[in-house]
């Protein structure tokens, strides 16, 4: 009989506990405490039971299988409505306003920027971005802070159980088009993006007193305890032809203050982001700028060159590197408005990538957290299946949640190709919820006349 009364109690108790626990855990105090650990915690589970790595996008939708270009190669199918073409799109920044030339003026042998305000991005979640576009403002007397650009460029979930640090937590990565958007919208200055930068271009620069923003890879243990490939922005003012490097602030390492990364070691980081660079500036320096830029001021020139250089990279260069020149190729392609070229770039990029091995130079799973091009590709040549099934690998396979905006918004679109208006609707509603500044999102809501 007093066996039976424990058992009694303890069925009634067990439950009422775990009730306990969990209605103190949503408690806002504790809530912020603990959620990014058993965040942290679930994400180690899921990576130990299906490591990233091991997931591989195999394209089904090639012509035989072959490499051939289909029939439309160049021209862009119909889509539905798609707000990024001139939103978000690979290709953000403004046309110059004159017609640039090369200065051939010889550079310094070392350069060492004055008024450079480091900012780091640590004890915060995701915020190489914010930090990095803080420093490149702050040079220009932009008197605002990291958390005023994240609270435009990475919102997070509107929660009320989240404090402001906790809520951009699932914003993986801040792209480029946000960041100069930023620059644009809310700030007085200019800027100007562009990709097939090369060193000597970088050093012009910063030597006439322009510091510059790149989009890097680099390589860190991850969860599981392997070197991973990760995206990163690093924030150029210096460089010392004597050590062969550049001076760079880099927001993430300590100390990552006035670092040096030799010129290999720089090019080798920025292959993996086309060569993509970003110069903020006053608006009455403008012909200065372009001046420097001689004809990376042209945006299209700018994205041939970067096409060749990618062509030259894909004859020379394997493994891991040779993925990145593949997939270069293909945003090249996709910035140039070829999208049957560019998918068919991305085919062979992801083939070479399914062969990659474990070691350090092991499948760079987050990719597509950071680089959208095989969306465009695939969408615009009618490859919608493609579409949708790279967008369920990246956010079930590579990610412990799927909290990419982006990724959602491309299979949404790619929904509604297909007639699948609920699930696109399900989607783009996504978007908006993990990022309430989203303009894909909204517009695409808006014109299928549907309330966030």
């Amino acid at each position: 009989m007093r066996k039976n009364r424990i058992l009694l109690i303890l069925a009634v108790a067990i439950p009422l506990l775990c009730l306990l626990v969990v209605f103190a855990y949503y408690l806002p105090p504790i809530h912020s405490r603990l959620s990014g650990r058993v965040s942290n915690f679930r994400t180690q589970i899921k990576y130990a039971l299906n490591p990233p790595d091991e997931a591989v996008f195999v394209p089904q939708e090639q012509v035989d299988g072959n490499p051939q270009l289909p029939t439309q190669t160049s021209t862009p199918i119909t889509p539905p409505p798609s707000p990024t073409v001139t939103i978000a799109g690979p290709t953000m920044s403004p046309e110059p306003t004159l017609t640039p030339t090369l200065t051939s003026t010889p550079l310094p042998e070392r350069i060492a920027l004055d008024g450079v305000v480091y900012v780091d991005q640590h004890n915060r979640w995701n915020y190489c971005g914010p930090a990095n576009l803080t420093m490149a403002l702050n040079f220009w007397g932009w008197p605002g802070t990291r958390d005023d650009v994240a609270a435009v460029v990475k919102p997070g979930i509107i929660d009320p159980n989240l404090d402001f640090i906790q809520r951009g937590k699932l914003d993986k990565n801040v792209m480029p088009y946000e960041m100069a958007n930023f620059v644009q919208e809310h700030t007085d200055y200019n800027v100007v993006v562009r990709s097939g930068g090369d060193i000597e271009l970088v050093k012009r620069l910063v030597a006439n007193g322009f510091p510059v923003l790149i989009e890097k890879g680099y390589y860190e243990a991850d969860y599981t305890g392997k070197v991973a490939w990760l995206g990163h922005y690093l924030f150029v003012t210096g460089y010392d032809d004597n050590e062969g490097a550049f001076i760079v602030q880099d927001a993430y390492l300590k100390p990552g203050k006035d670092m040096r990364s030799d010129y290999e070691t720089f090019i080798e980081g920025w292959r993996s982001f086309n060569y993509l660079f970003m110069v903020i500036y006053p608006p009455e320096r403008e012909p200065e700028v372009f001046e420097l830029l001689g004809p990376w001021g042209d945006p299209t020139w700018a994205n041939q060159n970067a096409l060749e250089l990618a062509n030259e990279e894909t004859q020379t260069l394997s493994g891991i590197d040779g993925f990145f020149a593949w997939f270069n190729k293909g945003t090249s392609h996709v910035n140039l408005l070829e999208y049957g070229e560019a998918s068919l770039a991305y085919d062979q990029a992801f083939s070479i990538y399914s062969q990659l091995g474990d070691d350090d130079t092991q499948r760079p799973y987050r990719i597509m957290w950071y680089q959208t091009g095989p969306y465009w590709a695939y969408f615009y040549t009618g490859r919608y299946q493609d579409t949708i099934n790279l967008a369920e690998t990246t956010l079930y396979d590579t990610i412990s949640e799927p909290t990419l905006e982006e990724s959602l918004y491309w299979r949404g679109q790619a929904y509604l190709a297909l007639g699948r208006t609920n699930e696109a609707i399900a989607d783009f509603r996504e978007t908006v919820r993990l990022n309430p500044n989203f303009g894909p999102g909204i517009q695409m809501l808006s014109q299928l006349g549907v309330i966030p």
